[in-house]
């Protein structure tokens, strides 16, 4: 399994929030390529970038993502406010290993199919989960589908993976929603990328054993829980 540091990004510095709330911000650093940097530097093979603004629309940070995958100092996956054909353009452009579509990808399924098949392997579909009932735009929406329906529907599309955050553990270090996982995974065609509650190496394990393809670490990484070179030299692939 591959560990992953999440890089979100919003008013163009890197926070971490608790339980999908915008209020509820947690952590926030200067400099997000210095963070990229840091991440790489400690053996870090990918990173996942979001655009918080540009989820929700309050914004963006795309300059600061354009830096960063400019840089190149590791591989990233790019999400957040991705709405339109040259969105994903520009993104792999870029220089993005995977560009990951969320809200327009779960609202229009013609969309997703037709983006995934001019892109094949190139794109992620995040679904973000309270209680298994998808949430989208920066979480304030909630669909009255869950994410095993969402999961039959696109079975068949040429995707890199499927995200599946737990957002009602989202930054709260207090263990991620293993049932959940688990069920994706034994559903999924794709790869399975975890997120959420993250909060010790024995959460990542217990994933890891559930069949999970990756796991983003965020919380537990910026607050010293979980030491970043122990991580990268565990689950380095």
């Amino acid at each position: 399994m591959l560990a992953i540091p999440a890089v979100d990004l919003r008013e163009g510095h890197v926070v971490q929030l608790v339980g999908g709330e915008f209020s509820r911000e947690e952590l926030r650093l200067t400099d997000p390529l210095r963070i990229a940097r840091q991440w790489a530097n400690a053996g870090f093979s990918r990173l996942h970038l979001v655009d918080l603004d540009g989820a929700t629309g309050r914004g963006s940070n795309r300059d600061a993502i354009t830096q960063i995958l400019w840089d190149g100092a590791a591989p990233c996956q790019v999400g957040g406010g991705v709405r339109t054909e040259d969105d994903v353009h520009a993104l792999l452009e870029a220089g993005a290993a995977c560009v990951v579509l969320g809200t327009r990808a779960l609202e229009d399924p013609d969309w997703l199919a037709q983006i995934s098949l001019d892109h094949p392997g190139q794109c992620m579909l995040a679904a973000d989960v309270r209680e298994r009932r998808i949430t989208t735009r920066g979480w304030t929406r909630t669909l009255s589908r869950d994410v095993l329906s969402v999961l039959d529907d696109v079975s068949d599309l040429p995707l890199a993976g499927l995200l599946v955050t737990a957002v009602h553990r989202e930054g709260r270090m207090q263990g991620t929603d293993l049932p959940l996982m688990e069920d994706v995974v034994d559903a999924s065609p794709f790869p399975v990328f975890a997120s959420g509650g993250i909060g010790s190496l024995a959460d990542l394990r217990a994933l890891e054993d559930r069949g999970v393809a990756a796991a983003i670490v965020g919380m537990a990484l910026y607050t010293g829980a979980i030491d970043p070179r122990v991580l990268a030299e565990e689950f380095p692939s």
